[in-house]
């Protein structure tokens, strides 16, 4: 089921095994409210109509907030040989994982849309090619954090603690890294 939402869009309303409650999802791209099973779509329906601003709002948000992440993405080298990048971005990994004595079983490098990076419960580490354009220290930051993770899963007050000996304030990184945008585009 879809409703058009005025100044926003259009809304796709959706059954989800997994929702327990109706949820609002909005990006610049798209919007959706995942229903839980057993409850009509019409609910789903009436309650985005309902938070018809909300979602305006965090439409208008998305949007200027992706313009913001292209711009700077633009003002950042691009990447001409695929080959090049992905070589610079396993070395770097390499070396940090030698000083911190954090290793992986693998790393594979992507052009991912959406993530930085990942590690899979094997201690795969896959790491977006576009890492390769940014400032050195957040390339960095992705690389520790993924490697991290080798170690602690989650995000949990152990996981941010051991960062921060590692790259100092996690935090305030994962904030500058938040202005850039993974996909190439």
């Amino acid at each position: 089921m879809q409703v058009d939402i005025p100044c926003a869009g259009t809304i796709t309303i959706e059954h989800s095994a997994r929702a327990r409650r109706l949820i609002i999802s909005v990006s610049h791209t798209a919007m959706r409210v995942r229903v839980p099973r057993g409850i009509p779509l019409e609910h789903g329906r009436v309650f985005a109509l309902e938070r018809r601003e909300w979602i305006r709002k965090h439409v208008e948000h998305c949007r200027a907030r992706k313009q913001a992440q292209n711009a700077l993405m633009n003002t950042l080298p691009p990447i001409t040989d695929a080959r090049l990048a992905s070589h610079t971005i396993i070395s770097r990994c390499r070396e940090l994982s030698a000083r911190t004595g954090l290793s992986c079983s693998r790393i594979t490098i992507r052009n991912q849309k959406t993530r930085w990076g990942s590690c899979s419960r094997k201690n795969t580490i896959s790491l977006n090619i576009t890492l390769a354009r940014l400032p050195r220290h957040l390339m960095d930051y992705v690389i520790l954090h993924e490697l991290l993770h080798t170690r602690i899963r989650g995000h949990g007050p152990e996981f941010w603690k051991a960062l921060d000996s590692h790259v100092g304030d996690a935090r305030a990184l994962r904030r500058e890294l938040k202005r850039y945008a993974p996909s190439m585009a």
